[in-house]
């Protein structure tokens, strides 16, 4: 079926006339009409909309017009972005009936790009907690196995993908809202270098930290949409040129690399199994390369740098909602306020120091190692009434962003990073790697994700996992054939 298809090969499809963007969306939004009340990927939704811009994506190839590269492509965006006529509801009642009346920089840059947006995908309550659930639009479930958390907080856009409802979507990223969720739905997902794709929504715009970036099924894909999204704006100070790599495609040759292999980056807690697994995939995939050590930056500041950092973001974006009425706050963004009402002034100078020293002590190690390799994920997918991880090996969790440490560590360091299947983890369900490289070489990281991606494939053990799509139709059907009060899939 054409929504099985990756976007690199339906965009040829649509570019040789072999198919038409008005098959592609149609396949598209039957496959979101059977699984979206089973999965809850999508929340707000534009079909007709989407389908008329489809037929005239038709006439467009028809005509023999230039097509741009994202050319009648269907494409999820995350509900945190504004999309003219659909809600922007950050997954809150406080901002149900928040109708956006334009597109934002980066939709209208994608729709620019030649992508049709389809609708709006679900994240967790305001874009904060480990699993994608809000009372507003419910809970979205794993297509590998609807019992257990798609992640967050872009779980919607990961989920989207991993079913076939879209072949390209949005995510976003500040302490692994992007690669989580990527790693636990078996998908690619790349954070961006800061600048790399310009972002209007920092509340704070010299801050590095909150990057928007692609999501793929496949490794080609993510790096089709990162190179229709990269180019500088004034807007963003943090804003790089596009870097011409981009344009070119190239298949490095690992031979010659010299890899770091990390299981805990020096300071996370991770799951014994999630360990383990990770040793042996890395004893395979290390064969790739000229070299690998064990080895990575000094991180041993940073889970107090994230918290003040963290902290002042949340300040600016909720302290006035909390301070007229905090109980219209979910338990974890008042958490998070309430932790950064402690802090002072000094607190603040020394994390902004830190910062700079883990960041430059980031870069020298990029001057050893070309890559570091590191788990995805500290813990294997788990179900949705765990919330998040408690405790990991009886280590317990301060809080429900404590367990993601081996992603907020590298958005610390600043550094690009790519997420890729690589099989099964120790529970039969996706498993994935991290791989980190050096500052500004995005267009070059992807690469390596793609090749390393076309590696995976010819072996059982490493290979992208797929969904039982047959048995999720089974159970969308189920579903659907029961009284609304009764249609539960947690």
């Amino acid at each position: 079926m054409l929504a099985d298809l990756s976007a690199v090969e339906l965009r040829r499809l649509i570019g040789s006339k072999s198919v038409s963007p008005v098959e592609v969306m149609r396949s598209s939004l039957d496959r979101i009409e059977a699984l979206n009340p089973l999965l809850v990927a999508f929340c707000d939704m534009r079909p007709e909309a989407a389908m008329d811009e489809a037929k005239a994506a038709e006439a467009a190839v028809m005509r023999g017009e230039e097509l741009p590269p994202l050319h009648g492509l269907p494409i999820g965006i995350k509900d945190m972005n504004d999309v003219a006529g659909l809600s922007t509801t950050y997954g809150s009642f406080l901002y149900k009936d928040n109708i956006a009346t334009e597109d934002e920089f980066i939709v209208a840059h994608l729709r620019r790009q030649g992508a049709i947006v389809v609708g709006k995908t679900n994240i967790p309550e305001l874009g904060f907690g480990a699993t994608s659930s809000n009372p507003l639009w419910g809970t979205t479930c794993n297509p590998h196995d609807p019992r257990i958390t798609a992640a967050g907080s872009s779980g919607g856009t990961a989920v989207a993908l991993a079913s076939g409802m879209v072949p390209l979507a949005m995510g976003s990223d500040f302490a692994g809202s992007l690669r989580t969720p990527a790693s636990f739905n078996g998908i690619t997902g790349i954070r961006p270098s800061a600048g790399t794709v310009a972002n209007e929504r920092r509340a704070y715009g010299f801050s590095p930290f909150n990057v928007e970036g692609p999501m793929g099924r496949y490794a080609q894909d993510a790096r089709l949409l990162l190179a229709a999204m990269a180019g500088p704006e004034s807007f963003d100070p943090l804003s790089q040129r596009r870097d011409p790599g981009f344009d070119a495609p190239s298949t490095p040759d690992l031979s010659g690399l010299r890899i770091a292999l990390s299981e805990d980056l020096g300071f996370c807690a991770i799951d014994t199994g999630v360990r383990a697994t990770f040793r042996t995939k890395m004893s395979q995939v290390a064969k790739f390369f000229h070299a690998a050590e064990d080895a990575s930056p000094d991180l041993s500041t940073v889970e107090g740098v994230l918290q003040v950092m963290r902290s002042l973001e949340f300040l600016h974006d909720f302290k006035n909602i909390y301070d007229r009425d905090k109980t219209s706050l979910s338990p974890n963004v008042a958490y998070e306020v309430e932790r950064a009402l402690a802090l002072g002034i000094p607190d603040a100078a020394w994390a902004l120091g830190e910062h700079a020293r883990i960041h430059r002590s980031s870069q020298a190690f990029f001057n050893r190692y070309d890559l570091l390799f590191t788990p995805a994920a500290s813990v294997p997918p788990f179900r949705h009434e765990e919330e998040w991880p408690r405790q990991i090996n009886g280590e317990s969790m301060a809080n429900y962003l404590r367990w993601e440490a081996i992603a907020y560590g590298v958005t610390l360091m600043g550094n690009p990073a790519v997420v890729i299947p690589c099989g099964k983890g120790p529970d039969g369900l996706p498993f994935g790697l991290q791989i980190v490289g050096p500052l500004h070489r995005d267009a070059w990281l992807a690469d390596v994700a793609v090749t390393l991606e076309a590696l995976f494939a010819r072996d059982a053990n490493l290979c992208r996992p797929t969904i039982d799509l047959p048995a999720l139709m089974r159970a969308a059907d189920n579903l659907k054939k029961k009284p609304p009060q009764e249609r539960k899939t947690t």
